[in-house]
């Protein structure tokens, strides 16, 4: 069972505010910039990426009803905002992993020992966008 909702809506209020200032430019952290399904608002919402063949794999430590998944899946993908870089990525692969074999050791760790979070969304990059500053 990934991370329960009421954690997610405290981080929403409270952590993110401070991570969307860091997950731009620091290494495993990212911000994907997704527009609401219904409200068609645009949403910035920070955490984990890692680079892998072509895209990148994202760790859902909400598990993948969260709004943000749901809005990427629903509009075939976003734009991922990571180490001072941005990019349009497509097709959005939700999959789950017990092992979090494409995560890095420590963030393995975390997803699977305290977390419990064994979901993940792959997405591809279709293009660079203007350098994010």
């Amino acid at each position: 069972m990934p991370a329960p909702r009421w954690l997610a809506r405290a981080n929403r209020n409270g952590l993110n505010r401070l991570t969307k200032f860091i997950a731009p430019w620091a290494p495993g952290w990212a911000v994907v910039i997704h527009r609401g399904r219904k409200s068609g608002k645009t949403f910035r919402t920070p955490l984990w990426a890692f680079r892998r063949a072509g895209g990148y794999v994202i760790a859902l430590t909400y598990g993948p009803e969260s709004d943000w998944v749901r809005n990427v899946l629903a509009a075939g993908g976003c734009e991922l905002q990571t180490r001072r870089h941005r990019y349009e990525v497509r097709n959005p692969h939700l999959y789950r992993d017990e092992t979090a074999a494409a995560m890095p050791i420590f963030i393995r760790f975390m997803l699977r020992n305290v977390l419990n979070a064994p979901h993940f969304l792959s997405v591809d990059v279709v293009r660079e966008l203007q350098p994010a500053h």
